[in-house]
């Protein structure tokens, strides 16, 4: 049996006229019949680093008996000059989370994965505190299971004030050990009561893991780095999924 949550999340690779540009993470959310790949927004465009890819491809499962078995499965990002993901900005400027479509129709046969739906999404904190266990489901350094191509999982703690914005950010702070290519991977949280609510996917969904959060002021040679990350609130794929 593959644990159902390591079918939630896709290796990305960025491309820019047929060249491979990075690799990130990736993972399926569902709202209704609409199916949707979540990532970070720096992974399909950044200005500050001259980053715009203009395609996605990721890799799926075809298999349920052998998931040995995959293919390739690319995703435009852009369709008559306009952008086809979906961003957003709220009172403290940009969120780093996007959201790309995925026409149903074109999906190979016999596909195989999970998605988080909004019934994955926390509905209250009242078991959501600082030092509380999660899992950052990813590929760093686009590292993982190349035989059956599946992701790894590094365990985290929530390390900030969950439900309060850290500095006035979208964001709270995780404390892992992660690396270029995670970004865009799910923080989860397994559902404390297994009441079989959620199906054959009994975790919640907290955030998008976005970048590892470093001190400007500190001396490289000297301090190491604090081991601290930023994983935007999860509850802003209902906004860009409506």
């Amino acid at each position: 049996m593959i644990e159902s949550i390591l079918l939630t999340t896709v290796r990305i690779s960025t491309l820019q006229g047929g060249l491979c540009l990075t690799n990130a993470s990736g993972f399926f959310f569902q709202r209704d019949e609409r199916l949707f790949l979540v990532t970070s927004r720096h992974v399909v465009f950044d200005k500050e680093s001259r980053h715009e890819p203009d395609q996605l491809e990721i890799e799926l499962h075809t298999c349920a008996a052998d998931i040995g078995k995959s293919t390739g499965f690319s995703i435009p990002l852009y369709r008559n000059g306009l952008s086809l993901w979906r961003e957003a900005h709220d009172s403290a400027g940009p969120v780093d989370v996007a959201i790309i479509e995925i026409e149903r129709a074109a999906l190979p046969q016999n596909v195989v994965f999970y998605a988080f739906t909004p019934q994955h999404l926390p509905e209250s904190f009242e078991h959501i505190e600082v030092g509380t266990s999660l899992l950052v489901v990813g590929f760093p350094l686009g590292f993982h299971d190349t035989l059956h191509h599946l992701p790894v999982v590094r365990q985290a703690v929530i390390a900030s004030s969950f439900g309060l914005r850290f500095q006035g950010q979208g964001y709270f702070l995780t404390d892992a050990r992660t690396h270029r290519g995670t970004s865009g991977a799910p923080v989860v949280m397994r559902q404390a009561n297994d009441d079989g609510s959620l199906g054959d996917l009994p975790w919640i969904l907290l955030g998008v893991h976005s970048a590892r959060l470093d001190v400007g002021s500190r001396d490289q040679e000297v301090d190491e780095a604090l081991g601290l990350n930023c994983a935007w609130y999860a509850d802003i794929l209902m906004a860009l999924s409506g």
